[in-house]
């Protein structure tokens, strides 16, 4: 008697936790998540990552599959989503009327660096896919404990 509800609260005690530490985007009906770092200010890395994540989003919409990717920049990479130096601009605007399902991560440490190196805010380009978050590098390690897939192009 004593073993058996042992074994039945280790057994309810197991699906609480599992349902604790599902991430919270596969509870909205995402199969995967996959999270993009960027932190170089090279054009060709920002372009391999958007290409990663077109070729990510085809890849699973092809099989039926609901992914949600965010690109996490910071440091240099930051340029990526600026409104004036941002080497993929003109990308960019096109790219989250394609993948709706991207979106992209400014890191606010870099934002406060570079405000007061150049002695005001930079812009960020206009895009309703861009969100700004207290630290990039959090954000990557966040995303990992949530259980999304990290990818450095």
């Amino acid at each position: 008697m004593f073993k058996s509800l042992v074994l039945g609260l280790c057994g309810a005690f197991a699906l609480v936790l599992g349902t604790a530490l599902t991430p919270a985007s596969a509870a909205d009906g995402f199969k995967h998540q996959v999270v993009f770092h960027v932190d170089e200010n090279d054009a060709a890395k920002m372009n391999l990552t958007l290409n990663n994540a077109a070729n990510v989003a085809k890849y699973y919409e092809g099989k039926g599959e609901k992914v949600q990717i965010e690109i996490v920049t910071y440091g240099p990479g930051l340029n990526m989503l600026r409104a004036d130096t941002s080497p993929v601009a003109a990308r960019m605007e096109t790219f989250g009327l394609e993948y709706e399902n991207v979106s992209f991560a400014a890191c606010g440490n870099t934002l406060a660096g570079m405000t007061k190196k150049e002695g005001k805010e930079p812009q960020l380009l206009k895009l309703d896919t861009i969100s700004v978050v207290p630290s990039g590098v959090v954000e990557l390690i966040e995303r990992q404990d949530q259980g999304w897939k990290y990818i450095r192009p």
